[in-house]
């Protein structure tokens, strides 16, 4: 009857180490899962960002606000008769003076920067 009893458990234990631990077994099917949250973690952000993209994208096709405010932002440019304020931050060693000091720019002729005119070479002496 013990022998009969320790075949059984053994045999119980071969029948199990598939279960747990073979290819399709709970331990591969827990890392399977776990590699699936973060592929799904990695798509929402690149959804969130598609979206972005494709508004930003929409704006850029639609209207020439976005493009305005990258051109004032990115590019620093104004429109003309516009006055641009810049406020300067500086270090400053007496608490009473303000810290900060707003400069104007006067306005400029053209929206967009012109390239100057080419040199023209000097004449050469014979």
């Amino acid at each position: 009857m013990r022998k009969l009893t320790i075949v059984l458990v053994v045999l119980i234990a071969l029948l199990q180490y598939p279960l747990w631990l073979g290819k399709g077994g709970w331990l591969r099917v827990w890392q399977y899962s776990q590699q699936i949250e973060a592929h799904e973690k990695r798509n929402d952000y690149y959804r969130q960002r598609n979206e972005t993209l494709r508004a930003e994208v929409r704006d850029l096709k639609q209207g020439q606000s976005a493009v305005e405010e990258r051109a004032r932002s990115e590019l620093g440019m104004i429109k003309q008769d516009e006055v641009f304020y810049q406020v300067m931050q500086r270090k400053n060693p007496n608490p009473a003076a303000p810290a900060s000091v707003i400069t104007a720019t006067p306005p400029k002729e053209a929206v967009l920067p012109v390239a100057p005119a080419p040199e023209t070479p000097a004449a050469v002496p014979d």
